[in-house]
């Protein structure tokens, strides 16, 4: 176990100023408070998690942002709003993020992120210029797979709700997923984050597939699994595996 933390922690510290911001996640109290735990943080967490280069550091704050919005944790989030910002995600992919989550996590959780984020905006500088324009030219759209998605919503949930159904297809699918300041591979990778972090496995067969023909690789879903049973937790992230199973070996076939 000490070689795996030793080389993972080299492999951190070859950029100094990332073990540095990684330590300035976890708050001062924890070591007061419970100080095991900020052995793990500091060891397994940030060292051999965090250093493990299957997933980009870069990715790994994005997909921990979009945990942290989606469980409503507003107090960590400034700090990880730095995090991100060091990491490479600029400030027009974490508002993007956080307008995609409103739809996918809910709209209190969501303005809760953008209250924890103004003050480091403002601290760094960051302007209307910086942010995404507010009518974009849209990504080109995939028009057979947006068909095949609707023909199934049609004949499995219209009469239920043609509402949410129109909605949909309307705000979600033509306008949300076609804003050109979240890459598609990072929209669809902070939406199955979001839904591993709520603990909602059974949505995720779609957002997965959708995230892998986006470009996310197998190895790199694996990777973003084992990181969020830290940040939501072992229970929810077994819920989730046998969905990514079930996945990955269906794309095998």
């Amino acid at each position: 176990m000490k070689t795996r933390i030793i080389a993972s922690a080299l492999a951190l510290a070859s950029t100094a100023a990332s073990a540095q911001d990684l330590a300035g996640t976890l708050p001062a109290s924890v070591d007061k408070v419970a100080p095991a735990l900020a052995v793990y943080a500091s060891e397994d967490l940030f060292s051999a998690v965090w250093g493990d280069e299957t997933f980009s550091m870069r990715d790994r704050a994005l997909v921990t942002f979009a945990a942290l919005v989606t469980r409503h944790e507003a107090d960590g989030l400034g700090r990880h709003t730095e995090l991100a910002l060091d990491a490479g995600v600029t400030p027009a992919e974490l508002s993007e993020t956080i307008t995609h989550l409103a739809f996918y996590t809910g709209w209190g959780n969501a303005t809760a992120a953008a209250e924890a984020m103004a003050p480091v905006y403002e601290a760094r500088g960051v302007t209307a210029k910086d942010l995404p324009a507010l009518d974009p030219a849209f990504l080109p759209m995939d028009e057979e797979a947006e068909a095949a998605r609707e023909e199934t919503v049609q004949s499995d949930l219209a009469h239920v709700s043609p509402g949410v159904i129109d909605t949909t297809r309307e705000l979600l699918f033509n306008d949300l997923w076609l804003r050109p300041n979240l890459a598609p591979r990072d929209r669809s990778m902070v939406t199955v984050a979001a839904l591993i972090a709520a603990g909602q496995p059974e949505q995720m067969t779609f957002h997965l597939n959708r995230a892998m023909d986006n470009g996310l690789t197998q190895d790199e879903a694996g990777a973003m699994l084992s990181h969020l049973a830290f940040y939501a937790g072992w229970p929810r992230v077994f819920s989730a595996m046998p969905v990514a199973r079930q996945v990955f070996e269906s794309r095998a076939d």
